[in-house]
């Protein structure tokens, strides 16, 4: 039982660090984008909570590849460490950093997004 319990949690943490990877990838192009482009700063916030939501869509579906079951569980925790780790780094680097309705609305896709993933994840032939 517990070595299972520590290979699900080697496989949410990847589920974790894929979504981290793709929101990197993700937000490196749209700064690009926004660099080289007349785009609207106006774009940011919408673009960063499609960006989240997606990111953590991606990795909960591929950390759940391998776990086979509890798929909107092990989703909403990959989505909850993700949005957890983000805002601890915002808060470690903006000291002004408090969560606002744009945070709250991150929040509730990106878990909403992870048990989504979690769900195709788990029920993906391979």
């Amino acid at each position: 039982m517990e070595e299972g319990i520590s290979r699900n949690f080697i496989h949410i943490l990847k589920g974790v660090i894929i979504s981290i990877i793709f929101t990197l990838i993700f937000l490196f192009i749209f700064s690009i984008i926004l660099t080289y482009t007349n785009v609207s700063e106006n774009f940011i916030n919408p673009v960063i909570i499609i960006t989240t939501a997606i990111s953590i869509f991606i990795g909960s579906s591929i950390g759940n590849l391998k776990i086979r079951r509890n798929g909107l569980i092990n989703g909403a925790i990959i989505g909850g460490i993700y949005l957890i780790s983000i805002y601890l780094l915002s808060s470690i680097i903006n000291k002004n950093f408090s969560l606002s309705i744009q945070s709250i609305i991150i929040i509730i896709a990106g878990i909403i997004c992870g048990m989504f993933g979690g769900v195709i994840g788990v029920n993906k032939k391979y």
